[in-house]
């Protein structure tokens, strides 16, 4: 089976405060390693333009447009000729792609909702930009980073006819183990966000302040400049997806703080957790629901509330447990959280798509009759 994948994301090409271009990196990846053609559609942005450390990915066929009416006198042959057709969340002008997606694409549709919560909580407030409750039903599959009842919700409240949970992945050729000094006790990777900062002073930068003998990192763009870092707290603007690993491989610990949002939804993993894991680095994570179906906590991941509970972690387990958990959490992810494993499970949902829908699919899979056709 060797299926034709349209793509409209964020941002592939860049990855500077952009969490999304990881996870499109590594299911393209894992997409082309299944035999499958993957050409990602991305809306050129003068941030992403200014910073893009992957121009040309080596996996799939890029190509930058600038507005919707570009996409329509470029790109309506291949939406309408592709097997799958997949939007990302927060892509610009979104619902509005999304709406000229649905009109002309004749195979399966999917939105890909890599802020599931976040998303929620707009739709309900009326200004999630990037979709709209009316669109949900149109797509045949909703792909949600986050698991759990959100996707009953989806299916119930929003009426999709396919709410499925397709979490993140990380590509085991680019994080694994490296042989790295062990610069810091605790690091943390992640783009600024407000309703992180508090957990960020709570578990990271407290304990800095009271362990002045041993060195911190957290690396992330748009931290504001009015933070006041310890001294043994180093601040590292951008760590390319190249180089995660030799990052993560340098610490013993390393923090995973998840967004408000997400912690109310629970089930929502970070990509930025799967990433360590598979570096053979421990993580201490803050505490969410549905943590423990995806990590053996204590076992696979440590969890912290408290500065002391960090402190406790950094200063009292033995290495030698250290060392079993980082064990442990790279068994879990390589067993269960790769991108050649999402590919396979986008796979099987496209084939379920098939068999509940009078969708018509190549190679011994179903596809969607032509919708009306319409322009953006």
């Amino acid at each position: 089976m060797s299926l034709n994948i349209v793509i409209f994301g964020l941002s592939i090409t860049s990855s500077w405060g952009n969490g999304h271009a990881t996870t499109y990196r590594a299911l393209s990846k894992g997409l082309q390693q299944r035999g499958h053609t993957v050409t990602f559609l991305e809306r050129d942005v003068p941030w992403y333009r200014a910073h893009r450390d992957l121009p040309h990915p080596p996996y799939c066929r890029t190509e930058l447009y600038g507005d919707l009416r570009e996409v329509s006198a470029r790109y309506t042959r291949l939406v309408s000729s592709a097997d799958l057709v997949m939007i990302g969340s927060y892509v610009p002008n979104g619902a509005l792609l999304a709406d000229w997606i649905t009109m002309h694409a004749k195979g399966v549709t999917a939105f890909y909702d890599i802020d599931t919560p976040i998303t929620l909580a707009r739709l309900e407030e009326g200004n999630a930009e990037y979709i709209t409750a009316a669109l949900i039903p149109r797509f045949d599959l909703y792909l949600s980073f986050t698991g759990g009842p959100a996707l009953e919700l989806i299916e119930r409240l929003y009426g999709s006819p396919r709410a499925r949970a397709f979490c993140c992945s990380v590509d085991p050729d680019l994080h694994r183990p490296e042989a790295a000094p062990l610069r810091w006790s605790l690091g943390y990777l992640g783009t600024y966000c407000g309703d992180r900062q508090e957990k960020l002073s709570r578990l990271l930068i407290e304990p800095a302040r009271r362990l002045s003998d041993s060195r911190f990192a957290v690396a992330g763009a748009r931290y504001p400049g009015d933070i006041a870092w310890p001294a043994n707290v180093e601040r590292i603007e951008h760590v390319p997806p190249g180089v995660h690993s030799a990052f993560y491989c340098a610490q013993r610990y390393t923090l995973n703080i998840t967004r408000a949002d997400m912690v109310d939804a629970g089930f929502s993993p970070s990509v930025r957790l799967f990433e360590a894991a598979a570096c053979g680095v421990p993580v201490i994570s803050d505490r969410w629901p549905g943590l423990d179906s995806i990590f053996k906590l204590g076992e696979e991941i440590l969890i912290a509330d408290r500065p002391e509970d960090v402190m406790g972690i950094l200063q009292d387990i033995p290495e030698q447990r250290r060392l079993e958990v980082a064990a442990a959490a790279r068994k879990r992810v390589l067993g269960g959280h790769t991108a050649q494993q999402r590919a396979r499970q986008l796979e099987l949902y496209i084939e379920e798509v098939g068999r509940r829908s009078a969708v018509r699919v190549p190679a011994g899979l179903d596809s969607r009759r032509a919708r009306i056709d319409a322009t953006a």
